[in-house]
C-alpha cells in the first residue's frame, strides 16, 4: 500500500512538473530557435548589404577614372589590389567576363575560376550580385559579392570581394550559445521554483493521503498536525474534522448496536418467560395469569415501537422516509395520543394536563406520522421526566403556524447535552429505555413538514418539546 501511495505521490509531482516546465521549456525553445534564426539572418544580411555597397561604390569608381586603354585597366587594378589595405579579412578580386580572375589581392587565386553565381549574375545582369555558400575551389563557407566593371559603356568584368564566414559563424554560434545558456537557466529556474513549490504541495498531500489510508482502514480520530494557513490548512481541517466525526459516529453507532441488542433482548426474555410459565400452569391464579398477559402485551408494544422506529431510521437513511399529506385534523389525532398514554401515565402517577386553544383549523399533513412524533414525545417526557409526576401539553396559534408543546417537570436535560439529543444513537447520560433513534426520527418527520422540532429545559424546571407547524395551505 505504501508503495501504491509513493508511486502516486511521484506520479503527481511528475504530472505537475510536466504540465509547469513543459511549456516554459516549449516557449523557450521557440524564443531561442526565433532568436537565433533572427540574428542569424541580420547578421549575415548586414553584412551582405555592407559588402554590395563597398563593391558598387568601388566598381563605379574604378569605370569612373576613364581609362583609355584595356592594359591601363589593367595596370590600376594590379595597383589597386596591391595597396588594398584590408586582405587580412577581405580579397579582392578583379574577373573578366569569362569568370577567369586577372588580379588578386592575395596573388593566389589569379587565373583560377570561382565559380559562384555572384559573378556570372552581375556580369549578366550588370547589377551587384552575392553568394553566400560553399567555395568550390576550397570548400570553405565565403560570402562574396561581384560588381559589374564598365568600359566604354560596356561591362568587360566584376569586381569581386570574398570573405571567409568562420569568425561571422563563431560569432552567431556565440550568441546562440548565449541565448541556449539564458534560455537553459530560465528553465533551471523554473524547474527549481516548481520543484519547491511541488513539495510544498505534495508533502501535505501525503501526509493528508496517509492519514486518509489510516481512516479507511479503521484508524477512525486520527488527526493531523495543521502547520499551513492556506487551501491545505483547510484540506487538513475538513480532515480532522472527518476524522472525529467518524470516530464519534462509530462509537455511537457501536454504543447503539449495544443498547437495541439489550433493548431487544429484555423485552423478548420477558415475553418468553411468561409466555412458558404461562404454557406449563395452564390452571394458574387468573390474576397472575392477567399480570403475565399485561407484561406480554406491554413488551410486545415496546418491541413492535422499537422495530418501527429501525425501520423508519433504514428508510431516512435510504431516502425512502417520505409523507402521505392531506387535510388533517390534527387536534383529533394528538388527543388520540393523550388519550393513549393517559391511561397508561395514571397508573405511574404521573399527571396529563391538557390544553388546547379554540378555533383551530386543520392543517395539510400526514396524521399518521404526527401521531408517531406525538405518541414518541410523550413516551420520551415519561421516561425522562416522569419522576415530575406531571406532564402538560398545550396547542395554540401562533404567528400563522400550529405550536404543540409537551412539558415534563422531572430533572431537565444537562445543558451539555442538549446540542446532541436530537442526533441519531444518541442517548446521554439517562438511564431510560430506548433505542436512541425515536428523537431523530421524530425531528425527521416535522422537518419534511416544513416545521420545526426544538428540545430545551422549561422555566423552573423539567424540559419542553415544542412542535411548529405552518398552518397555510
Amino acid at each position: 500500500m505504501s508503495a501504491k501511495r509513493g508511486l502516486r505521490i511521484r506520479g503527481l509531482r511528475q504530472r505537475w512538473l510536466v504540465n509547469a516546465v513543459l511549456p516554459i521549456v516549449l516557449v523557450v525553445i521557440a524564443i531561442v530557435t526565433v532568436y537565433t534564426l533572427g540574428v542569424r539572418r541580420t547578421y549575415y544580411s548586414a553584412m551582405r548589404s555592407g559588402l554590395e555597397t563597398r563593391a558598387r561604390v568601388a566598381a563605379d569608381n574604378f569605370s569612373s577614372y576613364g581609362l583609355k586603354s584595356y592594359s591601363e585597366y589593367f595596370r590600376y587594378a594590379s595597383i589597386t589590389a596591391e595597396t588594398f589595405e584590408e586582405k587580412d579579412r577581405l580579397e579582392l578580386q578583379f574577373i573578366n567576363v569569362n569568370g577567369r580572375v586577372q588580379v588578386s589581392s592575395y596573388g593566389l587565386t589569379a587565373g583560377t575560376q570561382p565559380g559562384t553565381s555572384d559573378v556570372t549574375e552581375a556580369v549578366a545582369t550588370g547589377k551587384p550580385a552575392s553568394f553566400e555558400g560553399l567555395d568550390p575551389q576550397t570548400g570553405e563557407r565565403i560570402l562574396s559579392v561581384s560588381a559589374p566593371l564598365r568600359f566604354n559603356g560596356r561591362v568587360i568584368g566584376v569586381l569581386r570581394y570574398v570573405t571567409a564566414l568562420h569568425e561571422a559563424d563563431r560569432s552567431v554560434l556565440v550568441s546562440m550559445a548565449v541565448a541556449i545558456g539564458v534560455a537553459l537557466l530560465c528553465v533551471g529556474l523554473a524547474i527549481f521554483s516548481n520543484a519547491i513549490f511541488i513539495n510544498n504541495v505534495v508533502e501535505p498531500v501525503a501526509v493528508v493521503s496517509d492519514a486518509a489510508r489510516r481512516i479507511s482502514a479503521g484508524s477512525y480520530g486520527i488527526l493531523i498536525d495543521n502547520r499551513y494557513r492556506d487551501e491545505l490548512g483547510e484540506l487538513v481541517d475538513n480532515i480532522n474534522d472527518m476524522s472525529l466525526k467518524i470516530s464519534q459516529s462509530e462509537k455511537i453507532q457501536q454504543e447503539f448496536v449495544s443498547s437495541v441488542s439489550h433493548e431487544l433482548r429484555t423485552p423478548l426474555t420477558a415475553i418468553n418467560g411468561w409466555a412458558e410459565t404461562l404454557a406449563a400452569d395452564p390452571g394458574a391464579n387468573p390474576e397472575q395469569t392477567q399480570r403475565g398477559l399485561n407484561i406480554i402485551v406491554k413488551e410486545s408494544r415496546r418491541l413492535t415501537t422499537m422495530v418501527e422506529e429501525l425501520l423508519d431510521f433504514t428508510r431516512m437513511q435510504d431516502g425512502r422516509f417520505t409523507l402521505r399529506v392531506e387535510e388533517t385534523d390534527l387536534l383529533a389525532e394528538l388527543e388520540d395520543a393523550i388519550f393513549t398514554y393517559r391511561e397508561i401515565f395514571s397508573r405511574e402517577g404521573i399527571e396529563l394536563r391538557y390544553e388546547c386553544a379554540d378555533d383551530l383549523p386543520p392543517i395539510i399533513a400526514d396524521g399518521e406520522r404526527m401521531k408517531q412524533v406525538f405518541c414518541n414525545v410523550l413516551d420520551n417526557a415519561a421516561k425522562h421526566g416522569g419522576s415530575g409526576k406531571r406532564i402538560d401539553v398545550s396547542v395554540a396559534a401562533e404567528n400563522g403556524s400550529m405550536v404543540i408543546r409537551v412539558r415534563d417537570f422531572g430533572p431537565g436535560i444537562p445543558v451539555e447535552e442538549l446540542p446532541y439529543v436530537k442526533q441519531k444513537f444518541y442517548k446521554g447520560s439517562s438511564k431510560a429505555r430506548g433505542s436512541g433513534i425515536g428523537l431523530a426520527v421524530c425531528d425527521e418527520i416535522m422537518r419534511l413538514h416544513n416545521g420545526t422540532f426544538d428540545i430545551a429545559n422549561a422555566p423552573g424546571g423539567g424540559a419542553v418539546v415544542t412542535m411548529t407547524l405552518p398552518m397555510e395551505k
